[in-house]
């Protein structure tokens, strides 16, 4: 028997488990798999509002929904969808500018932990929308208090969440330099902050999310314009197609916002995204 007709085996890449803690999964999959998660919930949603058994008025199918779109686009959708998204990106830098430097002191400091973060605690459980009257005796009833309804309701959260990523950081790391002579800003600079910047991004991302929840509420305040006002008109109205559309609108606006900042995240830090 020649050795050229046997044959060598051919060593195949072991299947992916389904349910393996925290493991992989092939792109494909992947792809599938959040096809279904989108499309299921849409397939109900027809399948429930074509049954009859809820009147429109209640719940509107996704054709109603989509009509509904068509006439808001000739009437300034894409006006509202504009003045929302600066609304909720102005509340959300602001944050941001602010939380960020005092997050990373408090984070830093056990002595401005035990002064700040009680107080932070205690804000950051009061609803924004108790803040609303307030706002308005400040500020006034213009774009500012608007962005002001958005900063309250994303600040204090953004504050701990930030100290929270700089106290995770090992703090082996911290007597590391602190052996090597680095003074205390040192350790701050070079240290916390490179070593903190992906769960920041993370932080900063999912407080996003946060700041598109209070746009509602922010456009209680005297607003004529964007999503959150265009919803609340058309509830006094019975006008529940628009209100599934603004819905939805906000939540692909925010999708879209989302996976931008993840795309950044693997960007800026493609080490944490390697497939191993």
């Amino acid at each position: 028997m020649s050795t050229s007709s046997v044959q060598t085996p051919e060593f195949l890449p072991e299947p992916q488990p389904w349910w393996a803690v925290r493991g992989t999964i092939p792109p494909r999959r992947a792809l599938v798999l959040t096809a279904l998660g989108l499309l299921l919930p849409l397939l109900g949603w027809m399948a429930l509002a074509g049954s009859g058994w809820v009147d429109p008025v209640f719940l509107p199918g996704p054709g109603a929904v989509l009509t509904r779109l068509a006439s808001w686009w000739a009437d300034g959708l894409l006006e509202d969808i504009g003045i929302s998204t600066l609304r909720v990106l102005g509340g959300w830098a602001l944050s941001a500018l602010v939380a960020l430097p005092l997050g990373l002191l408090i984070g830093s400091f056990r002595t401005l932990q035990a002064l700040l973060e009680p107080l932070t605690d205690f804000i950051r459980y009061m609803p924004a929308v108790a803040f609303v009257p307030l706002v308005m005796v400040w500020i006034g009833i213009d774009e500012g208090a608007k962005v002001a309804v958005i900063f309250i309701g994303t600040f204090f959260q953004m504050v701990l969440m930030v100290a929270e990523d700089i106290r995770r950081v090992p703090q082996a790391q911290v007597e590391a330099a602190q052996t090597m002579g680095a003074s205390r800003r040192e350790v701050v600079e070079k240290v916390l902050v490179p070593s903190a910047k992906p769960a920041l991004l993370d932080t900063l991302r999912v407080t996003m999310g946060w700041a598109w929840t209070y746009l509602v509420v922010a456009e209680l305040v005297a607003a004529s314009s964007g999503l959150g006002f265009a919803i609340l008109k058309a509830q006094r109205f019975l006008q529940t197609d628009k209100i599934f559309a603004g819905i939805v609108l906000i939540g692909l606006i925010g999708l879209v916002i989302d996976q931008g900042l993840r795309w950044a995240h693997r960007r800026a830090f493609p080490y944490l995204h390697a497939r191993h």
